[in-house]
């Protein structure tokens, strides 16, 4: 079974360091912790019901588990990785194609490959603000003109 854990924000990697060490030590069959970046405050955990719930009690920042079993498939596209063949730069335009900002265009005003994040500012925004978006969740629109 794959169940799902939610955190405390930003909390995932000292989480998932407690809870190897303890499974670890306490030879709890546990056959994978997962923690796609993307889902900030959720990590995944492959293993029967008990062996889980014993893994995680009383484990700093844990704020429950959701007991709903995950399907692989769902969690499958968080394990491979990307090709990202569109190299995005500065004043590239682009459009989002997922999560709460879908449909907004903006324009491309920092770049982080090692983090496979993006920063933009969108076009039709009365007041510019910066939004920090995966690269995997946006189209690119227009090249920057050189």
């Amino acid at each position: 079974m794959l169940a799902t854990i939610r955190i405390t924000t930003g909390r995932e990697n000292v989480v998932i360091e407690s809870l190897s060490s303890r499974i670890k030590n306490a030879n709890i069959p546990i056959k994978s912790i997962i923690h796609p970046e993307e889902l900030r405050g959720y990590i995944f955990i492959e293993g029967e019901s008990e062996e889980i719930e014993s893994a995680i009690k009383n484990v700093p920042h844990i704020r429950g588990l959701i007991n709903k079993p995950v399907p692989l498939n769902q969690v499958e596209r968080f394990l491979v990785p990307e090709k990202s063949e569109v190299k995005f730069e500065i004043g590239d335009i682009i459009e989002i194609v997922s999560a709460q900002f879908k449909g907004e265009k903006g324009k491309i005003t920092r770049v982080d490959d090692t983090k496979n994040m993006i920063t933009v500012e969108f076009l039709e925004a009365a007041i510019p603000i910066p939004v920090t978006i995966p690269m995997n969740s946006v189209r690119m629109e227009k090249k920057a003109g050189k």
